[in-house]
């Protein structure tokens, strides 16, 4: 399935640059993943954590989120053990689509038709070779629009 159209970056926002952050249960694939995103040619700012000692996963899902909400970054990526504590946080953001996906199609349908723009995953649960191919399949489909821009406006 492809998808017709591509949505173009707001105002303010820093399209060629992901923000990534992830709890400490995730912190090794996000550090993998900062790899994959820079091998890509895209800048990363990672917003932490920056070790595996326990932390509050909501501290970064509101940092990364609210760059999000704010335009300060087009899109961005969340991390945590299972991938829930963090899409929970960030949905509660204005102007945030986070979508939890651990295969291939729900990411291409969370970018054709819900134009996410967070894409979080599940460290204890994906694992790094299918993370980086979510991720590509991420960013490289677009949001189809259409009928489903009138949708994902409506709240």
């Amino acid at each position: 399935m492809t998808c017709a159209t591509t949505a173009s970056p707001q105002k303010g926002e820093k399209k060629d640059v992901i923000i990534i952050g992830s709890d400490h249960a995730a912190f090794e694939l996000k550090e993998k993943l900062k790899t994959f995103l820079k091998e890509r040619g895209l800048e990363v700012e990672d917003a932490g954590t920056y070790d595996e000692t326990s932390m509050n996963y909501a501290d970064i899902g509101k940092k990364v989120a609210g760059a999000i909400s704010d335009n300060t970054y087009a899109r961005g990526i969340l991390l945590c053990g299972t991938g829930l504590g963090m899409s929970m946080v960030a949905n509660r953001f204005s102007n945030v689509r986070a979508a939890l996906c651990s295969d291939i199609f729900s990411v291409r349908m969370s970018r054709c038709h819900n134009d996410s723009n967070i894409l979080v995953m599940g460290g204890r649960l994906v694992g790094d070779v299918l993370a980086c191919e979510l991720v590509r399949e991420w960013l490289e489909t677009p949001f189809e629009g259409g009928r489903h821009l009138d949708r994902i406006m409506s709240f």
